[in-house]
């Protein structure tokens, strides 16, 4: 099978949610003896060097990637209000691209287009003018939902209502490309389950993000026990969200005094959080190599009050055998149990009261990372996954 691949973040390293789940999706075609084409948006604000790219998988993958600041200007914000467009999505509309895209068309004959989420999808014009392979969307999250559940905590009038405006327009892309692909690639299955609210009717195959399982090894030599720790890109306004909350509700009220320390890390770090550090709580920015973080730390907190798609982060966690406490949208999709590999919290005091329940409970402790390994090895096996999802194409 040959398939093209295009995603609008540059994959390599694999260090945050959405860059896993393209590089892993890139392996498990490669894994699978799939002739792959992977053609990516590389931009400013998560630029990433392609002389780092490993030649292996440059080979393997035939990649290329195409430069692009599609950082958020005010004159290009305001510009876009004469417009019909998303601006979340037109920034990732440009020539250099249209021209690598047809390149890769007019050079090569693919089976199957698979584009990684819908910030892509506008480029299915483009495509069909010089392709006849189906189209598969791999919808990361429902767009306009994560947007929805932002807009109704935000408090400025003014803010609101130009973020309302955009997702209107991202709603009404959204559903007309649900439409118009061949097959879609919700990546879990309550996804799936919204889009079919929504009114989908083409064919799908719901292929959660894998895990490449001989890159994470369980070390616990170096884990110093009740260290608690939240790991993400600070740049997506629902984990800046899922902080505020843990701090303003959480810590702050029932936690600041208990005997634990806790570790806020991740790239683009606000500088409000690395003031507000404190006591037993340290802040920091960017981490040199996740999973020695991960194996440094024993308690993973993910305070989720907004999002959509799958949290790959809780899915390397629980790889890592790390003890989770998670919201239920935090752990939307990934079907964990509470209480055997996984605890869920969704209020303050829930979220308060799961953390003190740790807390030198090394039984507990030892049960659940226990069994979060073991859920991730029986269901997440990367190969696999994408073995069924290739399976999918084939019928299309």
């Amino acid at each position: 099978m040959h398939i093209l691949q295009i995603s609008n973040k540059a994959p390599y390293p694999p260090n945050d949610g959405s860059s896993i789940a393209v590089y892993n999706m890139a392996k498990g075609f490669i894994d699978n003896g799939v002739e792959l084409h992977l053609l990516t948006v590389n931009t400013k604000k998560h630029f990433k060097d392609d002389e780092l790219v490993p030649e292996e998988f440059k080979k393997q993958s035939n990649y290329v990637s195409v430069y692009r600041d599609t950082d958020v200007k005010p004159i290009g914000a305001l510009l876009n209000l004469f417009s019909s467009q998303s601006f979340f999505v037109s920034r990732f509309l440009f020539k250099e691209f249209e021209e690598a895209v047809i390149k890769k068309l007019q050079e090569n004959a693919f089976d199957i287009i698979h584009i990684e989420g819908l910030f892509m999808a506008p480029y299915m014009s483009l495509i069909k003018k010089h392709s006849k392979a189906k189209i598969t969307l791999r919808a990361h999250n429902v767009e306009h939902l994560i947007w929805d559940r932002l807009i109704k905590n935000e408090k400025s009038t003014l803010k609101k209502w130009y973020l309302s405006l955009q997702n209107k327009r991202l709603k009404k892309l959204e559903l007309a490309i649900l439409d118009q692909v061949d097959g879609i690639v919700p990546i879990t299955s309550y996804d799936m389950h919204l889009m079919k609210g929504l009114g989908l009717k083409k064919k799908y195959c719901v292929s959660p993000t894998g895990i490449l399982l001989n890159r994470y090894k369980v070390d616990k030599s170096n884990i110093r026990s009740n260290t608690f720790f939240h790991l993400a890109s600070m740049d997506w306004m629902p984990n800046i969200e899922a902080v505020d909350w843990f701090l303003d509700e959480v810590w702050g009220p029932y936690l600041k005094n208990e005997k634990v320390e806790f570790k806020l890390a991740g790239r683009f770090m606000p500088d409000k959080y690395i003031e507000f550090a404190e006591g037993n709580l340290e802040v920091q920015g960017a981490i040199d190599n996740n999973i020695d973080f991960y194996n440094q730390h024993e308690v993973m907190i993910v305070p989720l009050q907004s999002g959509s798609g799958m949290r790959i982060k809780i899915v390397e966690g629980l790889a890592l055998g790390k003890v989770i406490i998670s919201t239920s949208i935090g752990a939307e999709g990934i079907q964990v149990k509470h209480g055997e590999n996984i605890l869920i919290a969704d209020s303050p005091k829930e979220f308060a009261d799961a953390i003190k329940l740790l807390i030198n409970n090394k039984e507990l402790k030892e049960k659940i990372s226990h069994n979060a390994r073991k859920f991730i090895e029986e269901k997440f096996d990367n190969t696999k996954l994408i073995a069924e999802l290739i399976a999918f194409y084939k019928t299309l």
